[in-house]
């Protein structure tokens, strides 16, 4: 049974370099995106970094590209670092992993019966086996990271406050699901979730008039470690986005800085 969570991604005539104020850039970028209609333009010609050469400083395409790269890879990377370590998903009520809706007669009953630490304890270990899995995440995402093109990037930087965290899910979520799964069945087994599910099965199906509820624990964590992954990696790109502190390298600096 698969459980997904309920949702609680060159004219041939080019312009020529124009120094002005950063205030004006957006509008000045719409009016010529709008009179050229779907043809391209050097935006190289257009943008401007602030500096120390009097505001003249190229932010050019490689630039651009660059900065979209760092931010992707200061924001994943600590997105797997606050999700594989202990409690990075138990302690975080953002991505926490609860007991599925599918079994919550069956847990429900069980605490009514007195074994409530052993069904605090199943949640736990469906926290413990994300965690396990989440650091494999790491490599999927630089993997596609080197990959960003300057027309990618410039997407993302103009885009909404997760732009790039929904770009890059697009791009890697069905091979970081098939990365998470083998490990997660592996961990299930390490963490001793299977054999608590297992044991608190059997005592719901003991039970008069009851009925052993189906629930396929390797989807569910994998999907919810996926799921958690990718709220937390938003939340840091949010954090890019917004908070000039959370600009770690000089790249991002200059170009968050502007966006």
């Amino acid at each position: 049974m698969t459980i997904r969570r309920q949702a609680p991604r060159r004219s041939s005539h080019p312009l020529p370099a124009v120094s002005l104020p950063a205030g004006l850039l957006p509008s000045v970028l719409s009016i010529l995106l709008l009179s050229i209609g779907c043809a391209s333009i050097d935006l190289e010609g257009v943008l401007r970094d602030p500096g120390s050469s009097g505001g003249t400083a190229p932010l050019d395409r490689e630039t651009v590209a660059s900065g979209l790269r760092d931010a992707l890879r200061v924001g994943s990377g600590r997105a797997v670092d606050r999700t594989s370590r202990v409690d990075g998903f138990l302690a975080n009520e953002l991505i926490r992993i609860t007991i599925p809706e599918e079994l919550r007669s069956m847990t429900d009953a069980l605490r009514r019966l007195g074994l409530s630490r052993q069904v605090d304890q199943l949640e736990v270990q469906l926290n413990r086996a994300a965690e396990a899995a989440a650091s494999e995440a790491r490599e999927v995402f630089w993997s596609e990271i080197r990959e960003i093109t300057f027309p990618d990037a410039w997407a993302i930087l103009r885009g909404g406050q997760t732009a790039a965290t929904d770009f890059l899910e697009r791009r890697t979520r069905p091979t970081i699901e098939s990365r998470f799964r083998p490990i997660v069945a592996e961990k299930i087994d390490e963490v001793g979730l299977g054999r608590t599910y297992g044991d608190l099965a059997r005592r719901y199906n003991a039970l008069p008039f009851v009925t052993r509820p189906a629930l396929d624990l390797d989807d569910y964590v994998t999907t919810e470690a996926v799921d958690g992954l990718f709220e937390v990696l938003a939340e840091e790109e949010r954090k890019i986005r917004e908070d000039p502190l959370a600009r770690t390298t000089e790249l991002l600096r200059r170009v968050f800085g502007r966006s």
